[in-house]
């Protein structure tokens, strides 16, 4: 009887092997996050300065970070950087790194687009009542900023932890790397395991990221009402 194939999955380590790759891509993804998001308000407070030179330079970098492939990006950190400067720099750092420059910019545009969305009348009406500069943000802009922003940014988070797939070109052993080397180590005795390994990356994939997309929505459609 033919070998299906899944038997490769429960060959010594290579389930718990492929978890650990799981939880590396999530780890980058989560660390390139939190940076993004910290970052990303930064920026995006200040793309809505009404200053031409801040403008040229946040939509020179805007659009630079999106017309960049994220994998020229990590070929450029992880090989052009460390040869030219000679600064030596681990797979993973320059994963988070330029994911964190991709995920400033995303997060960014976000945030400004979210402060934009805000009408010029709850400012005036905040003056009008008499509240402060910080209290007018605090009790009315920021609340309502959050609202449309956080669906837009758990959706970034999906999309981040997809993309981390590309850092297997770099050689960081995560879930998509795992996966390539049991299929390797496995090509002659199971010819069949590239079905059974990338479906089960998929199903991992999957399971990580549904969840996150289904509360983006549920919020979306929770404050859309």
């Amino acid at each position: 009887m033919q070998d299906l194939g899944i038997s490769v999955l429960f060959q010594g380590r290579n389930f718990i092997r492929l978890l650990e790759g799981l939880w590396i891509t999530v780890g980058i993804s989560l660390i390139s996050v939190a940076i993004s998001i910290v970052l990303g308000i930064i920026l995006g407070a200040i793309m809505t300065v009404k200053n031409p030179l801040i403008k040229w330079i946040t939509k020179i970098y805007l659009e630079f970070v999106r017309i960049m492939p994220q994998l020229v990006l990590l070929f450029i950190v992880y090989f052009g950087v460390t040869k030219a400067f000679g600064i030596h720099l681990s797979g993973e750092l320059s994963a988070i790194i330029v994911f964190s420059v991709w995920g400033t910019a995303e997060m960014g545009d976000l945030v400004r687009g979210a402060l934009l969305s805000i009408p010029k009348h709850q400012y005036e009406s905040g003056r009008a009542i008499g509240l402060t500069t910080i209290q007018i943000f605090g009790y009315i802009i920021i609340p309502q900023t959050i609202r449309r922003l956080l669906p837009l940014a758990i959706n970034l988070v999906t999309r981040m932890i997809k993309t981390t797939s590309l850092i297997a070109l770099i050689g960081v052993v995560e879930i998509v790397k795992v996966g390539q080397q049991i299929i390797e180590s496995s090509r002659l005795s199971v010819p069949s395991a590239a079905l059974w390994v990338y479906g089960v990356i998929f199903f991992m994939y999957f399971l990580v990221c549904y969840p996150i997309s289904r509360l983006a929505t549920k919020l979306e459609n929770k404050w859309r009402d």
